[in-house]
């Protein structure tokens, strides 16, 4: 089986390029996709792939000018855009196109499933909508699933390794109220999905990819001092942040409560559903 990656150099991308070369398969680290090539150059990159696996998308977590605000849509939407028309250009087209949005497409009152959500009406939610409905323009031709992701954890990188060295010093701390949303997934569970995905043709649509042991941001501070056995007093409040990165501080204050609904329909089972446990698998403790 081939599996092409755009955004393979990203954080998930290695992961999964990592997963699926140890499982035997070829994956094809598409890099070209930000540098104005065209659609039907990029169709022969993608010529004989069973599967795409579309992540590409410049950090969320910046100040958001009116210049990053396009290069925040840009690196979505039209990546995307031209990722599907050269979908639609190959003669024989891969089985499966897996494209990455968020669970910042949720509202951040209460809980968010598939099947039963409410949207956010900030410009992080206006994204990932764009970026979805531009991946569900292949549905006439292949299998789509859309993954939004929650926060992901792991050893290698992502969120957890730029939190670690302050809570590792005793200098950690909720964000904001801590009352929000903090959904997140263990980096196993989330290749593990996206394989669980790629095995079960009869699956499409839209999956969280979070755990199912849902958690405020506070009670992720908690759990994780306690696995570290640091202290974590401190709190970083909503104004600092506003200060420094203006209207992008939602990605960091915001948050959501998204369950899994459709991937625990499906019969995935998650090796680590609960915080504390995936936090000791990943720092120890």
């Amino acid at each position: 089986m081939i599996i092409a990656i755009t955004g393979a150099n990203g954080f998930i991308g290695k992961q999964l390029t990592v997963f699926f070369q140890s499982a035997g398969y070829d994956v094809r680290r598409i890099q070209r996709i930000h540098e104005g090539i065209p659609a039907f150059e990029l169709a022969g990159e993608l010529k004989g792939t069973d599967v795409v696996i579309n992540l590409a998308g410049a950090p969320i977590i910046g100040r958001w000018t009116r210049a990053y605000k396009e290069t925040l849509f840009d690196s979505r939407i039209i990546t995307t855009r031209k990722l599907v028309e050269a979908l639609s250009l190959l003669g024989k087209k891969p089985g499966l196109f897996i494209s990455a949005s968020a669970v910042g497409i949720y509202a951040s009152e209460g809980e968010q499933t598939e099947s039963n959500f409410s949207k956010a009406g900030d410009y992080l939610a206006e994204i990932c909508s764009e970026w979805e409905l531009e991946a569900k323009k292949a549905m006439p031709f292949t299998r789509v699933a859309i993954t939004r992701f929650g926060i992901v954890l792991g050893k290698n990188g992502g969120a957890l390794a730029r939190m670690l060295p302050l809570f590792r010093i005793g200098l950690g701390g909720k964000i904001a109220s801590g009352r929000q949303g903090f959904s997140w997934i263990h980096d196993y569970d989330l290749v593990r999905a996206v394989q669980f995905i790629i095995d079960h043709p009869h699956m499409s649509g839209d999956f969280n990819f979070t755990a199912p042991g849902l958690v405020d941001n506070s009670q992720f501070t908690r759990v994780l001092a306690k696995v570290l056995k640091r202290p974590a007093f401190f709190a970083v409040p909503s104004l600092a942040l506003k200060i420094v990165f203006g209207e992008g501080a939602i990605a960091l204050t915001g948050g959501q409560f998204a369950r899994p609904e459709h991937l625990l329909q499906e019969g995935f089972q998650f090796r680590f559903p609960g915080l504390e446990e995936a936090l000791r698998d990943i720092v120890g403790g």
